[in-house]
């Protein structure tokens, strides 16, 4: 089962579940007599508007993620919290109604039964579909095609485990041998269990596309663990889960999260530390502030169109291809600040202090950040963020991932208008500076929060009304 067709039957189910709980509730309520209605209440309505705002409150809190991330027990658990923050809400909204009407006291006692018939409707309903997946992945219907790097005894061992859980989704294609065991004896043997050796660590990238690979396990031996490093960058880029035996989670301090999937020890490495709710706010965040300034700044940013036309011949808007989330390429936009062709004869280039090519208006708006307005487009959009990694040039990206271990880590993210770095280090001007600003952007990633999100947004505010920007 897909990630989309799994998200279709799960809102087909809670459509049925949430509104079944509701008209039970509602029969209660009407024939228990614990209320008193002059008039009946409405039906359809209320189920339309209760549908609505669980539908809502099971998205933010992360319910409509694929379930193979977290065990059934996991998501009964946030099913129960958000069922439960979401009843306490609508208990203190018919609270404050009953005190500005009459009281109804049974109403409240209502509530807890509703409480109750949602959370069981449900849970049923997300307990049967779990049910039901596992069964079709244990006959081997739905599972991801996995790679395991590692043709050793480990990776025979961690293949063992993987075929022997067969509800974990995993459908194994393939070993991936490391230089060192390649040019060994037992690499003569091309397969292990039917499954065979389809390549070496340094292959990896184009073995995640020719298999249409969704999962990567690691089981490196011990001498082996200087290879890590090179299979996270070969994974970055691609939508693809990276998981490690338990026993190698010392190497890779602060880059992994443990995950209990059905009691198997492995180690998810490239996991997103925000929680689903952070990341829904988040996202509400970038989308609420883009279109206010967007909107409410309009005559402003008319005003800079107009002094960059009047100043200097070329567009007003600049666009440059980056390079976005999982590798993805999009278009940026920035108000023209340098003379149109700037890197026509000298090629992709940093800007540099004081650069020659920046205009007269330029200067002003690099100093005030006004440059990078446009790229509320692209937050709309949702290929850049408020806050994350500043999205790079692919020349660049290619160079800085050849010479940085882990450089390319920065694409687990949306990219950002602003960022740790930007707050904590200059402009670009050199390697060094690169250099520099990736220790912030992992520290970022690593640490991500919307509380975090907020202190930069205060940080880079102070810096524009300050006029601290690049000119």
């Amino acid at each position: 089962m897909s990630r989309r067709t799994e998200r279709i039957f799960l809102f087909a189910l809670d459509l049925l579940t949430v509104n079944l709980a509701y008209y039970v509730y509602y029969l209660l309520r009407i024939r228990s007599g614990w209320v008193t209605y002059p008039i009946e209440p409405d039906l359809v309505l209320p189920l339309l508007a209760v549908y609505v705002y669980w539908f809502a409150l099971f998205a933010f809190f992360g319910l409509y993620r694929s379930w193979y991330a977290q065990s059934r027990l996991d998501e009964i658990i946030t099913l129960f919290r958000t069922t439960g923050a979401g009843v306490l809400v609508l208990f203190f909204l018919i609270f404050i109604d009953d005190e500005s009407t009459n009281p109804q006291p049974g109403t409240r006692i209502l509530i807890a039964a509703y409480w109750l018939l949602l959370f069981g409707f449900v849970s049923i309903g997300r307990l049967a579909i779990r049910a039901t997946q596992k069964r079709l992945l244990e006959a081997g219907i739905g599972a991801r095609n996995t790679l395991i790097v590692g043709w050793s005894a480990k990776g025979r061992e961690l293949c063992d485990m993987v075929l022997k859980y067969p509800a974990l989704g995993y459908k194994v294609v393939g070993f991936v041998g490391t230089d060192k065991v390649k040019t060994s004896k037992r690499a003569r043997r091309s397969d292990y269990k039917n499954i065979p050796l389809v390549g070496s660590s340094d292959q990896l990238s184009s073995l995640i596309k020719d298999h249409e690979v969704r999962e990567v396990l690691i089981g490196l031996d011990s001498s082996e663990h200087e290879k890590l490093i090179q299979i996270m960058n070969a994974c970055t880029g691609y939508e693809v889960g990276l998981k490690i035996m338990a026993d190698l989670y010392d190497i890779v301090s602060g880059q992994a999260r443990v995950s209990s999937i059905y009691g198997a020890p492995l180690i998810e490495v490239t996991s997103v530390i925000m929680k689903p709710w952070e990341e829904s706010l988040k996202r509400v965040l970038d989308v609420t502030a883009s279109f206010l300034i967007l909107v409410a700044g309009l005559p402003l940013w008319l005003l800079v169109a107009a002094m960059i036309k009047a100043d200097s011949l070329g567009p007003v808007l600049y666009g440059q291809e980056r390079v976005g989330k999982n590798g993805k390429s999009f278009r940026i936009f920035k108000f023209r600040s340098m003379e149109a062709d700037a890197e026509k004869k000298s090629g992709p280039v940093w800007a540099a202090k004081l650069d020659p090519r920046v205009t007269r208006v330029g200067r002003i708006i690099r100093r005030l950040h006004i440059d990078e307005v446009p790229q509320f487009i692209n937050v709309l959009g949702g290929d850049m963020s408020l806050v994350g990694p500043r999205p790079e040039r692919s020349f660049f990206v290619e160079k800085l991932a050849a010479e940085l271990p882990l450089y390319k880590r920065r694409l687990k993210v949306r990219p950002g208008i602003t960022g740790w770095a930007q707050v904590k280090h200059k402009y670009d001007e050199s390697i060094e500076d690169v250099k520099a600003k990736l220790k912030y952007d992992l520290f970022y990633i690593e640490n991500m929060s919307w509380r975090m999100d907020l202190k930069i947004l205060f940080n880079t505010f102070y810096v524009m009304i300050m006029g601290k920007g690049h000119t």
